[in-house]
């Protein structure tokens, strides 16, 4: 039951963050008002909050769940899933400190509005993003089937 459990709570945790990087992809882009801002400040630490969640479940799978730890170790579709993750997680840190600081400097000037170039250069990341996370499903589709061993 606690392999099921583990199961449910880690898909369920990759659903919400996807979920939650569609909303960040439609309010990143030109024409950010200050209420996208303060909407995109929340989705980006959700963001960040999902996906620990992900970690802290992901890692209770790997030592408690049914496959046992030395299915994953040896599995070059865990390590490359997880590589996969890696980028998606580097990726979100040049956004992240780009809402941070627009938000700080929106507080410090009422009349402050991000570049469209700013939004633009961050989108990148995104598509960064979207590609990594494109190779997750293919690994996990591959672990299931016991490739990898």
């Amino acid at each position: 039951m606690l392999d099921l459990s583990l199961a449910i709570a880690h898909h369920l945790a990759v659903f919400a963050v996807v979920a939650i990087f569609a909303a960040e992809w439609l309010l990143l882009r030109p024409g950010l008002d200050d209420q996208g801002l303060r909407r995109l400040v929340m989705i980006d630490r959700a963001y960040g909050a999902v996906a620990g969640l992900i970690i802290v479940v992901g890692v209770l799978r790997v030592i408690y769940g049914g496959s046992g730890w030395d299915y994953y170790a040896a599995n070059w579709a865990f390590w490359s899933k997880m590589a996969a993750f890696g980028i998606v997680g580097l990726a979100t840190v040049p956004p992240t400190i780009a809402i941070i600081r627009w938000a700080r400097a929106r507080k410090a000037d009422p009349h402050y509005r991000v570049a469209a170039g700013a939004l633009m250069a961050q989108r990148r990341y995104l598509w960064v993003q979207l590609a990594a996370f494109a190779c997750i499903p293919i690994f996990a589709a591959a672990m299931a089937r016991g490739y990898g061993v």
